[in-house]
């Protein structure tokens, strides 16, 4: 009989979430943001090279700042950061697999979700005002990013949204149950580039991205950045993040594993 990897590392997930968010709120609060800060590193950094490089190549930095990117899911995966779009894998296997109560794994959600947005937030704002980001133009890969993401309607949101936790929760899945720390490395870079070189819609990577905007030199020129839209955007995103990395994989994964001993992750 083969035990299955998946649900002893749900379940230990599970647990190890639940007993830091019961123990030690603050604690857990500050790993969430911990999550916010390490993505908006890297697209702080990805963005200024995105610009660099594309001045000098045009349009190579579509292709650059998703690699820059791609490492700040790195940073929170090997770092033992609390991020809202993996944990929507771990929380919805673990409700399914009784690993942890629905109300529990929800508040845990809400609880992360709100202080990756202060990660991002903090780190953001330091960012905004650092000299990197003192000739910031409209024209920009930020600028552009964050506009086109903001005019897109909910129901391509929804969908953009759905398709980047997908990708997200490959890289998180290859994090759990591949063992070698090399190759664990290169699978969660391969599946984030993918996600940002699309363009699809993360939660938390639009923190990261919204919140340098906002505290900007260029805040007031960008088009639809307005409260009422930014919080229609993060809603209709959280939705489709759960969706993609809760019930495409989380689920579907959970579902395989439950009451198999033979062909098991």
């Amino acid at each position: 009989m083969v035990s299955s990897e998946f649900i002893a590392k749900i379940e230990y997930n599970c647990h190890k979430k639940e007993g830091l968010f019961n123990k030690n709120k603050f604690k857990y609060a500050i790993r969430s943001m911990f999550a916010g800060a390490f993505l908006t590193v890297t697209t702080a950094a990805g963005a200024i090279a995105a610009d660099l490089s594309s001045s000098i190549v045009p349009n190579s930095g579509k292709f650059l700042f998703p690699f820059i990117f791609a490492w700040g899911l790195a940073y929170i995966v090997f770092l033992n950061a609390e991020l809202v779009t993996s944990n929507m894998m771990y929380l919805t296997a673990g409700v399914f697999l009784k690993k942890i109560d629905l109300k529990k794994a929800l508040a845990i959600l809400f609880y992360c979700t709100f202080f990756n947005l202060i990660g991002a937030i903090l780190i953001g704002w330091a960012f905004a005002n650092t000299s990197a980001f003192s000739h910031l133009t409209t024209d920009g890969f930020l600028a552009a990013t964050v506009q086109k993401k903001l005019a897109r309607p909910s129901d391509l949101v929804l969908l953009e949204a759905i398709l980047a936790n997908f990708f997200v929760n490959i890289a998180i899945m290859s994090f759990v149950l591949v063992k070698d720390s090399t190759t664990k490395l290169f699978l969660v870079i391969s599946a984030v580039y993918m996600f940002v070189f699309l363009s699809n819609e993360h939660l938390a990577a639009n923190f990261s991205s919204f919140a340098i905007a906002k505290f900007s030199m260029i805040s007031d020129q960008l088009a639809h950045f307005d409260i009422p839209n930014i919080l229609r955007h993060w809603g209709v995103t959280f939705i489709g993040n759960l969706i993609g990395g809760g019930l495409l994989i989380g689920l579907p994964y959970a579902y395989l594993n439950k009451d198999e001993d033979t062909y098991v992750d």
